[in-house]
């Protein structure tokens, strides 16, 4: 492993943190409510590790893949020790383990807390703890890669490394221009969801979920969440935008540049859309006589079922109290997820469409031995290699669902408690089912079981293997 190009790229990184906890100093310092050191030590530490880093490092020294990964993996690690500093220091979250769990939910943008009174905390912290999530949704890697000097040479690797989904490219031939289009686009609509969410919010409100929405993280500032609101505005604009942020980016981009029609050939999104509208009426039905309308039931069920595909994990009613049909709905969404390429967690909709593709593809096998099959998505025929990676991705996937939900059931709860706390930290969705459902939390979890979740969210974000090959003893070998 090139430890040069490790050490400046985590530097830089670090310093972009330093950099952007200045907003909720600001916020501090502005309301005079005694936070100002709880933010400025961990910005002093930030940037006086940040530049010793880059000083250590060399901005010109080549990334592969293996750098690549150490520096995302590494990196999340990182700025979800520094960023719990905060709630600690303040003494708003007095256990570092519950800081660390915190911050890690936001960065990962899953959205499970601990916090049984959210309402309880300063405005600085409630911002710096909504902020988290907007810093992850996109990558504050891709950020890195954007704004902060790098070397263009293989940089591809790290934005691999931390993007979502089965294969990820450049929308322009060079990376820090495709980084600056994301983020673009990223800012723009997380402003137009500020205004719009401002006709029926507080500005500050409005702002807090504008950013949990766009990173699909779902933390909320309010104890009731989005329930608090009861307006069908609110919602109707938060599940308009939970399913745009669910989105891959490139659709965007080319509706940008005039190719609406290529924009809407793509296959993902017309499943991610089939899928969605599948489930919205699905459980609609399911849950009719909940309510006093079919109005009504599509209302709470829309909303639910766009929050948990994205993995955004915002609520607006306990869905434990629904039939055991509806909730099933909900937890093989919180499996599929959102699209590759965009904020949101799970396997990503790509990933499953292909996988489905596969196991069709092995059934005419099985019955035409000699006929040639290939497994088609977009329009393009998948390499061996891809259709590998997918297989691995889900095996790992279920392996870490499987160990986590053993590990953590040591806590005595029960299974559905055990395996959708796994299952919704490893998706990045927040709310699960049982203890851990819509009007529960994390709190009643052990330190050890906590700091295992912290690890899966950290896992599901960065689509497991960055996290995983850390353990790896070659990628500490020096090339």
């Amino acid at each position: 492993m090139n430890k040069h190009a490790v050490f400046y790229n985590i530097g830089n990184l670090l310093k972009v943190e330093a950099g952007l906890l200045a907003l909720p100093l600001a916020i501090s310092v502005f309301d005079g409510d005694g936070n100002f050191l709880a933010f400025l030590i961990p910005i002093t530490l930030l940037a006086a590790l940040g530049f010793l880093l880059t000083r250590l490092g060399k901005k010109d020294a080549v990334i592969y893949a293996r750098e690549g990964f150490a520096i995302v993996g590494f990196s999340w690690l990182l700025i979800s020790l520094f960023g719990a500093l905060p709630f600690v220091i303040s003494g708003e979250i007095k256990n570092f383990i519950d800081a660390f769990f915190e911050a890690t939910s936001g960065f990962s943008t899953t959205g499970s807390t601990i916090l049984k009174d959210v309402e309880a905390l300063s405005r600085s912290m409630l911002f710096w703890r909504s902020f988290t999530q907007w810093i992850g949704g996109m990558g504050i890697l891709v950020f890195v890669l954007a704004f902060m000097p790098t070397t263009e040479a293989r940089s591809i690797f790290i934005m691999k490394a931390e993007s979502p989904g089965p294969k990820v490219g450049k929308i322009v031939s060079k990376v820090k221009i495709t980084a600056r289009i994301l983020y673009a686009i990223y800012i723009a609509l997380t402003a137009l969801l500020i205004i719009l969410l401002s006709f029926k919010m507080p500005f500050f409100d409005s702002v807090n979920h504008a950013l949990a929405t766009a990173g699909t993280g779902g933390f909320s500032i309010k104890n009731a969440g989005i329930a608090y609101y009861d307006s069908a505005y609110v919602e109707t604009v938060l599940t308009v935008f939970m399913f745009l942020f669910g989105v891959n980016f490139t659709v965007f981009y080319l509706l940008l540049i005039g190719k609406a029609s290529q924009a809407l050939k793509s296959e993902e999104l017309r499943w991610y859309v089939a899928i969605v509208v599948s489930a919205v009426f699905l459980i609609a039905a399911s849950v009719n006589s909940f309510y006093a309308s079919f109005g009504r039931s599509l209302r709470y069920s829309a909303f639910q079922a766009v929050s948990v595909i994205t993995t955004t994990g915002f609520a607006t009613t306990d869905f434990v109290l629904w039939p055991a049909f509806a909730q099933t709905v909900l937890v093989l969404l919180m499996l599929v997820g959102a699209s590759a390429g965009s904020t949101g967690g799970g396997l990503k909709v790509s990933r499953v469409v292909i996988y489905f593709k596969m196991i069709l593809k092995e059934i005419r096998y099985s019955i035409h031995p000699r006929q040639v099959s290939t497994v088609m998505f977009e329009k393009k025929p998948l390499s061996d290699s891809t259709q590998k990676g997918v297989a691995n991705h889900i095996v790992a996937y279920l392996f870490i669902l499987a160990i986590g939900t053993l590990v953590i059931s040591l806590d005595g709860f029960s299974f559905a408690t055990n395996f959708t706390a796994t299952l919704s930290s490893l998706s990045n969705v927040g709310p699960g089912l049982g203890a851990v459902g819509p009007s529960g939390n994390y709190a009643v979890f052990s330190p050890i079981s906590k700091l295992a979740l912290s690890f899966i969210m950290m896992a599901g974000r960065l689509e497991i293997f960055p996290m995983l090959i850390l353990f790896s003893p070659r990628i500490w070998k020096y090339r």
